[in-house]
């Protein structure tokens, strides 16, 4: 008897948790207690848990992507005059800070100075191809070709061997052909 009991209670349990838990999200959800301002950080648990399933997402989705060989000097370059065109007012780079603007962005888009060591190349391809959703980070694969996606990684990869100034010296010397953003020649 005491077995059944407590049989029908953890059923009860269960019951009331499957119905409970989607009625109390649902009334979350409508309220409007939760702010939404970009204004405004995201608590640390939001943070945490966003945070956490981007990076899971990533590796998992980027799994089957086939990094190509050794970058040349030139899909370094290329990659530079792609990242300076579409990458660095978010981003910034070594010795280049992001465009004011971004600071309204929320979460902030990281400095990538150092992805290539958080991130493997198919990771970094798979991120500036998809995008993130919800954080401002748009997916490139209309706009870029995956060559042109390649060559931006190549750069990411090579930045953190390059000297804080290079970035600098290579957007003082035009490096892109006079016209920020227009591929180097290959």
């Amino acid at each position: 008897m005491r077995l059944s009991k407590l049989h029908h209670l953890l059923i009860g349990a269960v019951v009331a948790l499957a119905v409970v838990v989607p009625l109390g999200t649902f009334a979350f959800v409508k309220s409007g207690i939760y702010d939404v301002a970009a204004s405004r950080p995201h608590t640390k648990f939001t943070e945490w848990l966003t945070h956490e399933t981007m990076i899971h997402s990533v590796r998992s989705h980027a799994k089957g992507i086939e990094a190509p060989g050794h970058a040349s000097a030139a899909q370094v370059a290329a990659g530079f005059c792609l990242y300076e065109t579409h990458c660095v007012a978010c981003h910034g780079a070594a010795a280049v800070a992001r465009q004011q603007w971004v600071s309204g962005v929320e979460p902030a888009p990281p400095y990538l100075v150092d992805a290539a060591r958080r991130w493997r190349p198919r990771e970094l391809f798979w991120i500036a191809r998809n995008g993130i959703k919800m954080t401002g980070m748009p997916a490139w694969r209309n706009a870029l070709t995956d060559s042109q996606l390649w060559d931006v990684v190549a750069f990411l990869e090579a930045v953190p061997k390059m000297n804080s100034q290079t970035y600098v010296q290579w957007r003082a010397a035009r490096l892109c052909g006079g016209a920020i953003g227009r591929p180097f020649p290959r």
